[in-house]
């Protein structure tokens, strides 16, 4: 019997002892001076990681607008990445889609179909019927944005409304659309005052992390927080991807140091 989404993504970090999810923003424009900052760099750069990470790491992420810059020559080098980790860990694509649902079904087909990402990441704004599609196979997974971790978030997120602000209305809703034990959010680090909260009213939802490391949310109150309802896990893509002098060298150790935080607070720790 195949496992749904959350299921599978308890098992990945399971697995490999850790909740780790690397950011795979990549960004040749950031590359030292003396690399190659062409497609082919890029390809090699993304599969160097994947390959240098992989036997510790249980989630990838690729934000897809860091490929669609290059058109159709970034989606195809995004496709290639999807088939390099070949099923060896989740992927999630950053995508943060979220149309009408006869638009939504078309990327459901691309993103989580054609492309293979076991996942994705999901604007709730347009309501429940743009997110419908992407929940219809238990074994894909998506992640809604409820309460992010960029300074505008709180522009509309945390508006008040009769019963709740909206970020409130974005967790029940995804409660209740998660039939399939499939559906999860996305909550920013770095709204530390409002983790309690949100656990407290999403029981049993995965969580997405993002804003530790560069953007100076908190890793250990983040985990503690968010793997008392499902697994929680901390996305890190420029903490990882370009840290140090940006060798591979730098970035595995990167990898790695955030993977031995993770496992002191959550895993029994193994030598990664």
């Amino acid at each position: 019997m195949n496992l749904p989404f959350n299921q599978r993504l308890e098992s990945a970090c399971r697995e490999k002892s850790n909740s780790l999810c690397i950011g795979l923003d990549i960004n040749p424009d950031q590359f030292p001076e003396e690399a190659d900052r062409s497609l082919a760099g890029m390809e090699a750069f993304g599969k160097d990681v994947i390959e240098a990470t992989i036997e510790f790491c249980p989630v990838y992420k690729p934000n897809v607008a860091f490929f669609e810059r290059f058109g159709s020559k970034g989606y195809e080098l995004l496709e290639k990445l999807v088939d390099h980790i070949a099923g060896r860990a989740i992927v999630i694509a950053d995508a943060k889609r979220g149309d009408i649902g006869n638009t939504s079904r078309q990327y459901a087909k691309a993103i989580l179909e054609t492309m293979g990402c076991d996942a994705i990441t999901l604007s709730p704004y347009m309501g429940r019927d743009a997110i419908e599609p992407f929940i219809m196979n238990s074994e894909k997974g998506v992640f809604v944005l409820a309460l992010t971790s960029n300074p505008g978030a709180g522009d509309l997120q945390m508006l008040e409304t009769n019963s709740g602000r909206v970020y409130e209305h974005i967790i029940k809703m995804t409660l209740e659309l998660n039939t399939n034990e499939n559906a999860g959010l996305v909550v920013g680090a770095t709204q530390a005052e409002f983790l309690e909260e949100i656990r407290a009213i999403s029981p049993g939802l995965p969580w997405l992390i993002p804003g530790v490391g560069t953007q100076g949310g908190n890793l250990e109150n983040a985990l503690r927080i968010s793997n008392q309802n499902g697994v929680g896990i901390v996305n890190i893509s420029r903490g990882i991807l370009y840290a140090g002098n940006g060798s591979l060298e730098a970035v595995v150790h990167a990898a790695q140091k955030y993977t031995h935080q993770i496992r002191e607070l959550l895993w029994t720790p193994v030598n990664c």
